[in-house]
């Protein structure tokens, strides 16, 4: 069986290694077939692919976008991308536009919660400010030993309604999936039982992706518990959409699970790589 692992981040945006040494993490750990999604940013496949031809891997173009729905930030994953698409690429510049000032702002609200120099330590975590994201705060916070690690930081500053969360208008999930089908690519919810949605909400995302031309969404994923798997494995298949998988692999160990260790995809389910190979 396949070990296939399509949700990872480099340094290009918020991972800790680059792309190549991600490649090399996943290959060591068994993993077969691999995407590359940076938040927002493209700049790390070229590296990426060239590695994992280097390791035997087969490789998987990709991206996660950030989307704002229902008031809520959600993750939009587009696989089979061509990462030379011109209107991909604008959109996802004009996306990443802002993140410096809001990073900025983060900032100013940690200084007042007690944090000060809390823009200039998350820059040591980040090679490009318009890439700055709140998991760089978070490496920061730990290090100066303010939370014991990234999953705490967020829950006592870095959610909404702490001292130190800054919202932010990402693009729409009709924009996002418009630039993932132009571009090629097979649109994806990441890791749906992350988002504070009731039953309602999700039913409404999913019913709106799906006209949208959605076809996927993660059912094993590192962001989801096990218990969750079958949950939306039963809601792929309620609502007709492949399924995915991956660790959203940052860092060693920062996942709650690590390339290794990751189940496969539920027997009941259509794989969405089912007809790549």
């Amino acid at each position: 069986m396949l070990k296939v692992d399509l949700h990872c981040h480099s340094n290009v945006s918020d991972g800790v290694l680059a792309p190549a040494a991600v490649a090399r993490h996943a290959r060591q750990a068994g993993v077969d077939v691999w995407a590359l999604t940076d938040h927002d940013e493209v700049g790390g496949i070229a590296a990426a692919r060239a590695a994992a031809a280097s390791e035997g891997m087969r490789f998987v173009p990709g991206v996660e976008i950030s989307i704002t729905w229902g008031g809520e930030t959600v993750h939009i994953v587009g696989l089979q991308i061509d990462e030379h698409n011109p209107a991909l690429l604008q959109g996802l510049a004009d996306t990443r536009s802002g993140r410096d000032a809001r990073g900025r702002e983060i900032g100013v609200q940690l200084a007042r919660a007690g944090i000060p120099g809390a823009y200039e330590g998350a820059l040591d975590f980040v090679d490009n400010p318009a890439l700055m994201s709140r998991t760089h705060f978070a490496r920061f916070l730990v290090r100066e030993g303010y939370c014991a690690n990234t999953p705490e930081v967020f829950r006592k500053y870095l959610s909404e309604g702490k001292p130190g969360y800054v919202p932010h208008r990402w693009a729409t999930l009709k924009e996002a999936l418009g630039w993932i089908h132009g571009a090629g690519g097979i649109a994806v919810i990441a890791h749906p039982g992350r988002y504070r949605f009731t039953p309602l909400q999700q039913g409404a995302l999913f019913d709106e992706f799906k006209a949208l031309g959605g076809r996927a969404i993660e059912v094993v994923t590192g962001s989801h518990t096990p218990d969750q798997y079958p949950v939306y494995a039963q809601l792929a298949n309620a609502y007709g959409f492949l399924a995915s998988r991956g660790t959203d692999f940052h860092a060693p160990g920062e996942a709650r699970v690590e390339f290794a260790a990751l189940p496969p995809l539920p027997a009941n389910v259509t794989p969405v790589w089912h007809d790549w190979f």
